[in-house]
């Protein structure tokens, strides 16, 4: 199974001079959590998360719509191809703790969004061919959210 059979083909994205508000209105009218940053060349150069935004909002005395992408965006870019194998995927989501990787084409230039959440509702689909295992799709869920297990457990109950 090849990322092009699960990715979604016409993403969002923004770019570095996009402001928080017009982020958070993309992201609200497209129903995701997650755009790919766009630089100048047509290719990707970071993501911005709605967790991102809440953050720099809630961090910083200045209106949404005066703070721009560049200023809070995820620098650190993980990707991967329309052609690569799913399984392949997986582990780098699995390895680098994120949900969702922007696929690129061969010049880096924005082509889709891969995200767990996708290959999650897919999973059915492909276990009788073999490509990925319910256990695949769990075991990644598992490493994306590792880093939260002492956090959530060091909270004071309700």
């Amino acid at each position: 199974m090849k990322v092009r059979d699960v990715m979604a083909k016409q993403p969002t994205s923004c770019d570095l001079d996009t402001s928080l508000s017009i982020a958070a209105e993309l992201m609200w009218r497209n129903r995701c959590g997650f755009l790919p940053v766009v630089g100048e060349g047509g290719n990707v150069v970071g993501v911005i998360t709605d967790r991102d935004i809440s953050i720099a909002v809630g961090t910083r005395n200045r209106r949404p719509s005066a703070i721009l992408v560049k200023e809070v965006m995820t620098p650190k870019l993980f990707t991967c191809t329309a052609e690569e194998n799913l399984r392949c995927a997986l582990k780098t989501m699995r390895i680098e703790e994120v949900r969702r990787l922007p696929v690129i084409d061969r010049e880096g230039a924005l082509i889709g969004v891969l995200s767990i959440d996708d290959i999650a509702l897919k999973a059915r689909e492909y276990a009788p061919k073999r490509d990925v295992s319910y256990e695949d799709v769990e075991d990644t869920y598992r490493a994306i959210c590792s880093h939260l297990g002492s956090a959530w457990r060091s909270r004071p109950a309700a």
